[in-house]
């Protein structure tokens, strides 16, 4: 017979290889990227088209900005530096077009919890383009984020403000077409912003529908015709919840999709970027909200090339040949082009005339570019020279003001050589999360029916000895599963926390729906469930599951005889005083969700909260039951407990 301690070292290898397994399926899956890709469809050795060279041609830069959150209670500065960005810098700048993904408005009341639209703040947004005309020197495509949705019921309502108010002023995903006298380039927007679109928070993720899908996929289809194409939307695809074959497969002819949304996730990842399977770079811009962000993004020849801005930092300074070895896509883009280019090419913006751009490779001077027209600045290069391995190019920008900005990264002329995002940034941007909470929620919510079913059904062991720890533990768990008062309450509680409506309230004002865990069904429509799942898992994580120790612990107690007030008199203070605090702590927390609820949902959906105001009710009710309680049941484990001690 197999011994224990050789079960436990077979368990131990086990769950060893599944932990390795799962490391190496995580960094292979968001740390390798699609650039391995064979599929360079599109230019080969023989491409005739012009390549990279002293001449501005073949070239256009446009400009992107995400967030701007402009609010009626909070930093007015947003207002006056967004008008500062549009009359000054873009002006300077001279992008093509611009692309401004979502949230244009904040939408939230004045204590940050409840959300409505407000219209003198898209009457504030539409003051900037006035007073800048910045409409009339570029092409402005302004579209909807989370925020600009809130709290509307449907897109023809009098508060959707963002017809009225905006520069674009079309719901939907679109194609358009921006035409150069060197070719066509596809820019499709993906709108996933939900309608209706309900109060805050459960619009947080986007969702994309089959309809939707169908059409994406017409669009992707047209765009093939395009020298190139990149997607844009609010929503990185992490936060998009989308039929099949997926938002990701949809645009995988893309070289790649500009987001926004996650606003550097509170200063945490500054710079997140990473790359689909299919060779899609995603590139989720930081907010202009809080960090004064912007980027700037060319087309060189049809490379693709970017960078990410702070608000008059000046210089600018965009390298877009050599272009980055990291943000290449070799399904799409033509790099033997850099191979065959004759000079460096470098975008250069300042408010003052630009002094010097100088460039070295591998820590190599190799002089002083010089203007070849507008911001390009180019440098005869030998290419050939670098044909083989990785190189740093770095290049410092000094303007007539004694300003210098230097810019460096890594090239590759070598497609056998290539480069790997980081992994917080890839599991951030590639991960479905609405499918990991759904699966972590459904996972947690039936190993908790389980174990309560086998603590119900299963033999009680019979104590013997001085109980430790464990036996101790599993003896509370006996007592609770065997006491139907406290096992159906922990049961349904599960049950109801999985499958029943949480609260009833008006979703959108005037519209009554209800939220549950697998979704929200409001004015006739059923939006899927995302947020909502990792909302379930904090329910359980920080309320279900210590309430239900906390019964067991207390139960364990009354067992050993003891009420409430004689355990606190004889038991080590130490011990208990934390343990009744920490789960005052849980009420308080319980009770504050009640709050939440109120302030964004109103006072019906906190009167109409089986999982918020009734379930704290509810906790009162069940704690003080827990310590007056007698049956005969009681009565017995305390005697075998006792029993027991003494032997």
């Amino acid at each position: 017979m197999v011994s224990y301690s050789c079960w436990l070292r077979m368990l131990k290898v086990a769950v060893g290889l599944f932990l390795a397994a799962l490391l190496a399926f995580i960094l292979g899956t968001y740390t390798s990227s699609g650039r391995q890709s064979h599929l360079q469809r599109h230019y080969s050795e023989n491409d005739q088209r012009p390549m990279p060279g002293a001449e501005l041609s073949n070239i256009f830069w446009a400009v992107q900005v995400t967030d701007l959150h402009i609010s009626k209670f909070l930093d007015p500065s947003r207002i006056s530096d967004m008008e500062t960005f549009c009359t000054d810098t873009l002006p300077v700048i001279s992008p093509s077009l611009v692309l401004v993904t979502g949230d244009l408005t904040d939408a939230k009341t004045k204590d940050k919890l409840g959300s409505d639209q407000y219209e003198i703040e898209w009457q504030n947004y539409r003051s900037i383009l006035k007073k800048s005309q910045i409409m009339e020197k570029t092409k402005w495509i302004d579209i909807r984020g989370n925020h600009d949705s809130f709290n509307i019921p449907h897109l023809n309502s009098i508060k959707n403000y963002y017809r009225k108010y905006s520069a674009w002023q079309k719901e939907g995903s679109f194609h358009y077409i921006h035409h150069t006298q060197f070719g066509n380039y596809s820019f499709i927007c993906v709108d996933a912003t939900l309608t209706p679109g309900p109060k805050r928070p459960y619009n947080f993720f986007g969702i994309i529908d089959q309809k939707q899908m169908h059409q994406l996929s017409i669009m992707a289809t047209e765009s093939h015709n395009s020298n190139q194409t990149v997607w844009f939307g609010h929503y990185p695809t992490s936060t998009i919840v989308s039929s099949s074959p997926g938002v990701r497969a949809v645009m995988s002819s893309a070289v790649a999709y500009m987001c926004g949304h996650l606003h550097t996730l509170g200063g945490l990842a500054p710079a997140l970027y990473s790359q689909h399977q299919e060779g899609t770079l995603e590139l989720e811009l930081g907010d202009w909200m809080a960090n004064r962000r912007y980027r700037i993004f060319a087309f060189d020849h049809d490379l693709f090339s970017f960078v990410d801005l702070i608000f008059e930092q000046w210089p600018v300074v965009l390298i877009t040949n050599p272009k980055s070895a990291l943000y290449t896509n070799p399904a799409q883009e033509p790099l033997i082009r850099m191979l065959h280019s004759t000079h460096i090419r470098i975008l250069a913006f300042s408010t003052t005339p630009i002094g010097s751009v100088r460039v070295s490779i591998d820590g190599v001077e190799l002089g002083e570019a010089s203007q070849a027209s507008g911001p390009l600045y180019v440098l005869e290069w030998t290419p050939e020279n670098y044909k083989t391995g990785v190189h740093e190019i770095k290049v410092k920008v000094q303007d007539s003001a004694g300003r210098s900005q230097t810019r460096s990264h890594l090239f590759t002329l070598d497609n056998a050589v290539h480069l790997s995002f980081s992994l917080f940034p890839s599991l951030i941007l590639l991960t479905d999360h609405y499918i990991l909470v759904q699966v972590l929620f459904v996972l947690i919510v039936i190993c908790q029916i389980i174990f309560l079913l086998v603590f119900r059904y299963k033999k009680r062991p019979v104590l013997k000895g001085a109980p430790g720890v464990f036996t101790l533990t599993t003896f509370s768990m006996h007592v609770l599963c065997k006491t139907n008062t406290f096992y159906y309450a922990t049961l349904i509680l599960t049950l109801y926390t999985a499958v029943g409506p949480w609260f009833f309230g008006e979703i959108i004002d005037g519209h009554m729906g209800a939220c549950f865990a697998f979704g929200v069904v409001v004015g006739g429509h059923y939006l899927q469930g995302s947020l909502t799942y990792m909302v379930g898992i904090t329910q359980i994580a920080f309320f279900n599951l210590p309430m239900t120790a906390y019964m067991c612990w207390c139960l364990l107690l009354r067992c050993k005889g003891h009420t409430f007030c004689s355990h606190l008199r004889h038991s080590r203070k130490i011990v208990c005083l934390p343990i009744h605090f920490f789960m005052f702590l849980l009420l308080g927390w319980q009770v504050y969700s009640c709050i939440f609820l109120l302030m964004t949902y109103g006072t019906l959906s906190v009167l109409l909260s089986p999982m918020k105001l009734w379930l704290s009710l509810a906790t009162l009710v069940i704690a003080r039951k827990v310590w007056k309680f007698n049956s005969p049941e009681l009565k017995a484990y305390i005697t075998e407990l006792k029993n027991c001690q003494r032997s």
